[in-house]
């Protein structure tokens, strides 16, 4: 009887133990959901809960992670108009995605193997520059700028011309140094730390010691597709590259990479154009980063001056209900010497071009016309007006009652031309273009950010625009019809 009670009273004793233990746990349970949790106030902040004591550095590193997943005020983005040539550049997508990367020191990036009009250069160092972040690098030379020749418009490799040649320098150091501070700018290959000096131990040149690769070949194989489909393996290529990086300087018995003495000097190879999806980062960062390329404040100077001009001539026409006061029609007619075979032609262009032009209420009004041909920018002019009673100016023709600005004007050469142009097509108030044209798409899509700004959609292809641009074109054939560039197209 004795030994029944006693084990009657140890189970009573071992059961209110454990409801003491499984309470105490409740009550941690509770506490750290209370610690982990954000508040309904913070829902949308990041939060880190920490059950151990932090040192000073693991505080200060989340400090410092905290600083770039901050978003800058919402309204204050929302009134940026990033679909002008002088919209700010909003650094913390870019800031988000260096922040991420794991950076080797000494590994420097040259993106000066671009070539083609403003559409392509631009497109080329952009892509260049965001391999450039997610492979490491800690530096980056100032990219150089093909020319073409003055008198063969088709002979696209003439000789390199500063990154001046069409961009701001002082706003590209300045905009990446604010998103990227671990990445340094270097005026030219010999700046680059540490270059001279390994040139000279491999008794060469420092142009020499640069190496050529193609991005497409690290991350994964592209078994079955065109070439010129966007890279598909991006989020591997960065670990991929370190990788080669490490294992090559191993095979070839150097040192380990380093921002001293032995740089890693990375150049690709031309055509490396459309490989990144935009839309890979997320739309904001699709929809801000190619705000690192400003053009240079004296084309936007004399592109202010053709616009006004545009727009106190177009006040002059007659108003229709869809488009009135100084409003005016952009047109980019994409017939120069260089333009391939394929492409829709210039009758092809001509039609679509007037007929979208009387359906967005056009008639009797006025329009600008890029292009680099004269003759047909002439024969267009007139088929206008004989079509539409569509007034037709070119940049030359706005700028005939101010001699200075026309002087400045024609001392540009025939790709800093098609700048002053680009902004002035951006400045329209209904655009339409031709596609593949970069120069056509890069209007098209820099100017589909006016409505939802940093976090824009994509541009629906093929078909009837965004109400703002509007572009000929064939759209059956993802690779032929060239249809790719809209999916690694920087806006």
């Amino acid at each position: 009887m004795a030994a029944r009670q006693s084990k009657a009273l140890n189970s009573r004793r071992q059961a209110a133990a454990l409801f003491f233990a499984c309470s105490i746990s409740l009550f941690l349970l509770l506490v750290w959901n209370h610690r982990a949790l954000p508040s309904p106030n913070n829902r949308g902040n990041p939060t880190h809960f920490t059950p151990h004591r932090a040192s000073p550095e693991s505080s200060l590193l989340r400090q410092q992670q905290q600083q770039h997943l901050q978003r800058p005020n919402g309204d204050h983005a929302a009134t940026i108009d990033l679909s002008s040539p002088r919209a700010p550049f909003i650094a913390w997508p870019l800031r988000r995605v260096c922040a991420e990367t794991t950076y080797v020191p000494g590994l420097t990036f040259i993106c000066d193997e671009n070539s083609g009009g403003p559409g392509n250069i631009r497109n080329y160092i952009l892509t260049c520059v965001r391999y450039a972040v997610d492979a490491g690098a800690t530096g980056l030379v100032l990219p150089r700028i093909r020319s073409r020749s003055a008198d063969n418009k088709a002979n696209l490799f003439r000789e390199h011309q500063p990154f001046g040649y069409m961009f701001a320098e002082a706003h590209f150091r300045a905009a990446l140094a604010a998103a990227c501070p671990r990445i340094a700018v270097h005026a030219t290959l010999a700046d680059v730390p540490g270059a001279k000096e390994k040139a000279g131990r491999e008794n060469r040149s420092v142009d020499r010691i640069v190496e050529t690769v193609t991005p497409k070949r690290f991350g994964g194989k592209r078994a079955g597709c065109d070439q010129r489909d966007p890279n598909r393996h991006t989020d591997r290529f960065g670990a991929a590259f370190r990788e080669w990086v490490r294992s090559s300087a191993a095979e070839r018995g150097w040192a380990p990479t380093n921002d001293v003495d032995s740089p890693r000097l990375i150049r690709f190879s031309w055509g490396v154009l459309w490989d990144w999806p935009v839309y890979r980062d997320g739309p904001e960062f699709g929809a801000s980063f190619g705000g690192l390329l400003k053009i240079r404040d004296d084309i936007l100077d004399i592109t202010d001056s053709i616009v006004a001009s545009m727009r106190a001539f177009a006040a002059t026409t007659r108003s229709t209900e869809t488009a009135a006061g100084q409003s005016f029609l952009g047109i980019h007619l994409r017939t120069e010497a260089d333009a391939l075979s394929q492409w829709p032609s210039y009758e092809n262009q001509t039609k679509n071009y007037l007929r979208e032009a009387a359906s967005q209420g056009y008639q009797g009004r006025a329009a600008y016309l890029a292009s680099g041909n004269e003759t047909e920018t002439q024969k267009f002019g007139k088929e206008a007006m004989a079509v539409l009673q569509l007034v037709v100016k070119s940049k030359y023709d706005l700028l005939e009652g101010s001699p200075e600005e026309l002087g400045k004007l024609k001392a540009l050469s025939w790709d800093q031309q098609a700048l002053v142009d680009f902004v002035v097509l951006l400045n329209s108030d209904y655009f339409v273009g031709v596609s593949p044209s970069s120069f056509s798409i890069n209007v098209a899509l820099k100017r589909h950010l006016k409505e939802e700004g940093l976090y824009t959609r994509p541009w629906k292809v093929g078909g009837r625009g965004d109400g703002r641009s509007w572009l000929v074109g064939r759209y059956d054939r993802y690779w032929e019809d060239w249809l790719f560039m809209f999916d690694g197209m920087w806006a």
